[in-house]
């Protein structure tokens, strides 16, 4: 399948690390011109610079800490003005614990990095998507919302919330050609991922390596994914040719969701 970006501008949260980076740097090589939304500037100039550009893309970025919507929000709006095409929300989870442990904080501050954080960029490019009558809208989640991570309370919690504002937002959008999905990656090798098997292996005094391997052995697969294959996903749901398909979580997790 020939995947054609060319002409696309594609906004992509979280791009300077991990998942969000490979979509980045996927999205760029078919064509797409790319704004990265991430916090730490310096890796975000870093992923620029390597970002292809073959195709006389031009690639941006706004740097904002999506724990702080508000500024957000008011840096979004000064700084993107033109067209989008695509939007990939995406930010890193919370911190892991046990869900009656938690406290009030940390669902705020999940609350506002994974929801309300996305319902920002959301709105801000949505109008251009109607105009257009055209726009992708994907959001990396979590398997989580259909079988819950031990350990992970918060995350379990408010990722639920993201899926079905997705879903609600696919109905309300669908009549202006504009399709929204979720894609719910597995254990996938990360910065994030190394956290957590950090955490774990602390609280159960076995090895992080033993851990990843539990994780690795609860897949189909055997294995953990690399985020090229979460953006491989992501590319296909960009893509013109997945404008049927809506409101949908596509879990790639190697089997790790047993239905």
């Amino acid at each position: 399948m020939n995947i054609d970006l060319e002409n696309k501008r594609a906004v992509v949260c979280g791009g300077s690390d991990g998942i969000g980076k490979s979509c980045a740097q996927l999205l760029a090589q078919n064509g797409a011109d790319i704004i990265i939304v991430a916090r730490n500037k310096n890796k975000i100039k870093s992923v620029i610079k390597e970002l292809d550009s073959s195709k006389n893309q031009q690639h941006s970025y706004i740097c904002s800490d999506f724990n702080h919507p508000e500024k957000l929000q008011k840096e979004i709006e000064k700084n993107l003005k033109d067209r989008v095409d695509i939007l990939i929300n995406n930010s890193g989870g919370p911190h892991g614990g046990q869900l009656i442990e938690s406290e009030i904080d940390e669902f705020r501050l999940a609350f506002e990095r994974l929801l309300v954080s996305n319902q920002i960029m959301t709105k801000a490019v949505v109008s251009s998507m109607k105009k257009q009558k055209y726009g992708r809208i994907i959001n990396i989640i979590s398997t989580s919302i259909k079988q819950v991570i031990p350990g992970l309370g918060v995350s379990n919690t408010i990722r639920g919330a993201v899926a079905q504002w997705a879903k609600t937002l696919a109905l309300e959008l669908g009549e202006f050609n504009i399709t929204v999905n979720n894609i719910l990656p597995g254990y996938t090798s990360t910065e994030r991922l190394n956290e957590l098997a950090n955490m774990k292996s602390n609280f159960l005094n076995i090895s992080e390596e033993e851990i990843k391997n539990m994780w690795a052995e609860s897949t189909a697969l055997n294995r953990l994914a690399d985020p090229i294959e979460i953006a491989n996903a992501a590319l296909f749901l960009a893509s013109e040719q997945s404008s049927y398909i809506t409101g949908h979580n596509l879990a790639v997790d190697g089997g790790r969701y047993k239905a």
